[in-house]
């Protein structure tokens, strides 16, 4: 119940959070779209299970749940090493924002590891952007290091490790048909 009480805090506070940004919107110090949070990701021990409490709880049709691609079509990499890892995943599309389940399977990941040290829970927040490697860069630059990578049909994603600094994992998502 508390898990759920919090992400509906995060929801609520993504759905009024860009009328709080001051500042100018194009300016480089403003990195991701003006602080849009596109998606909430959770990794989780039992995909089906979850995706049913949540399809419950927000009174729609619990998705299907899918495999990642392969490793040789997602060029998956952990802390710089490529890995077997893969995900099952869900996705919840709401109106303002996608909830991502995650249960990891295969090799080492950002996915595995946080299961494994942290327990169930929410594990990133996500944000659409442009240009990924000027913004790994500049990331890198604030101590916040790149954690995993990997393709999608489409994109790419990229997971940096920003705990100390932000609480949780950020993922970069860049989409190529954009």
């Amino acid at each position: 119940m508390t898990k759920i009480l919090l992400l509906i805090a995060v929801i609520l506070l993504v759905s009024f959070y860009p009328n709080f940004v001051g500042g100018d919107r194009n300016s480089e110090s403003v990195m991701f779209g003006g602080g849009v949070i596109t998606q909430i990701g959770l990794v989780v021990k039992d995909i089906e299970k979850t995706s049913k409490a949540y399809a419950d709880f927000l009174g729609v049709d619990s998705p299907e749940s899918f495999l990642t691609d392969t490793v040789e079509k997602a060029h998956t990499e952990f802390k710089g090493e490529s890995t077997e890892a893969r995900a099952k995943l869900v996705f919840f599309q709401l109106e303002n924002i996608t909830i991502e389940l995650i249960e990891p399977v295969g090799g080492p990941s950002t996915w595995q590891d946080f299961l494994e040290t942290k327990g169930e829970g929410i594990h990133h927040i996500a944000f659409e952007i442009k240009r990924m490697e000027k913004k790994i860069r500049l990331l890198a630059g604030k101590d916040m290091p790149l954690l995993q990578s990997g393709d999608y049909e489409g994109g790419r994603y990229s997971y940096i490790e920003s705990t100390k600094q932000l609480g949780t994992i950020l993922e970069l998502l860049e989409n190529f048909n954009e």
